[in-house]
């Protein structure tokens, strides 16, 4: 019984992974032979960083069942960090190297403030942990917008009022500075690389949600108490999924800053609404689904992009298609029709459970 279900869940595993494979095969043949649009291309990163925040941050809302609205806050501390140490070794070492070793830093910075955020949030439930971790991500953009980093012959120089306050030498250099971001970072984001990052993300979240841990952190979800009453440690299992979340943001960050050559915490780059951009990939992919996340995240971001010649009702038709799917993941009778198809294309011919 058990051989069967790691067999079902590998073969589930192996098609995640062959979907992201054939699809950056056929982008390749399509750039290969010149009938790929330039804003196309131009879309092709974004896709990937937004493939890695959906599947990221369903690890939190799905998997851990905890709404969390600071997503983008991550993302944001990743993308400087990664920045930052990409601007003070631009000329020193390799591009691809130097964006790997950001990725690192970026990962590991994220994750650090995940914890340092968890620790005292993850206490709250529900709304209250939504408006906390909204508040985080406002908070971060906000702090980032004000610093002003420097460097020169004796070390880093920092201020919160201007450039000019840093009182650097001569020969120093801003690395920051404060709403103008980071500017002049190498811009090593490739879709390659990007689909890398992408399979190592899955592998990373899949795995987690199919081991021993994973199933910890599902109880959490599904029954707090008797998850507590059976010996599992819920701080920790809930840190672990939050913080892991974290880190993937800011991996998704760092491939974000070296897809620009300008880095600013804008409210449209690290906002509100970046984070409930995310969240509606994941809602929409099937909370809990890492499969469903990257094929809505792919769609929905293309969507708009495919009704730009609509003009004026180009936002009304993406709204009434995100209506649609809504319906169509979540509403009892579109529920049953669904089942009922899916049923039909596996030859199963046992009715579908009836709505109640």
């Amino acid at each position: 019984m058990k051989s069967k279900a790691k067999q079902k869940t590998f073969i589930n595993n192996m098609i995640t992974y062959a979907i992201v494979v054939v699809a950056y095969i056929v982008v390749q043949i399509l750039m290969g032979t010149g009938h790929m649009s330039s804003l196309m291309k131009g879309l092709l990163v974004p896709f990937c960083i937004y493939v890695i925040m959906a599947v990221s941050l369903n690890l939190t809302v799905g998997i851990l069942g905890e709404l969390s609205l600071g997503h983008a806050g991550f993302m944001c501390v990743g993308a400087f960090a990664g920045a930052l140490f990409s601007k003070c070794m631009k000329g020193s070492m390799n591009p691809t190297v130097s964006l790997i070793i950001a990725v690192i830093i970026g990962a590991v910075v994220a994750a650090v403030f995940g914890i340092l955020i968890g620790i005292p949030v993850l206490r709250l439930k529900g709304d209250y942990l939504a408006i906390v971790t909204l508040a985080f991500g406002e908070i971060i953009k906000n702090i980032i917008n004000a610093v002003y980093l420097g460097r020169d012959g004796s070390g880093f120089h920092i201020s919160l009022k201007d450039s000019m306050s840093l009182n650097m030498d001569a020969d120093g250099e801003v690395l920051i500075k404060g709403a103008q971001g980071i500017t002049g970072t190498p811009q090593a984001a490739t879709f390659t690389i990007g689909v890398i990052l992408v399979l190592i993300t899955l592998f990373i979240v899949m795995n987690l949600v199919n081991s021993r841990t994973g199933r910890a952190i599902m109880a959490i979800r599904d029954n707090r108490i008797a998850a507590e009453s059976i010996g599992i440690n819920i701080t920790k299992y809930k840190l672990m999924a939050f913080s892991i979340s974290a880190g993937l943001a800011g991996v998704a960050g760092v491939l974000y800053a070296h897809n620009l050559t300008t880095l600013t915490a804008l409210p449209k780059n690290f906002g509100y609404n970046m984070s409930i951009m995310i969240l509606v990939y994941v809602v929409l992919g099937g909370i809990g689904s890492i499969r469903g996340s990257v094929i809505a995240t792919v769609i929905l971001y293309l969507l708009p992009e495919m009704l730009r010649g609509l003009s004026n009702y180009r936002m009304l038709m993406y709204a009434i298609v995100l209506i649609l799917a809504m319906l169509f993941n979540s509403a009892p009778q579109f529920v049953v029709i669904r089942e009922r198809m899916f049923a039909a294309l596996k030859g199963n011919k046992k009715p579908a459970k009836e709505a109640k």
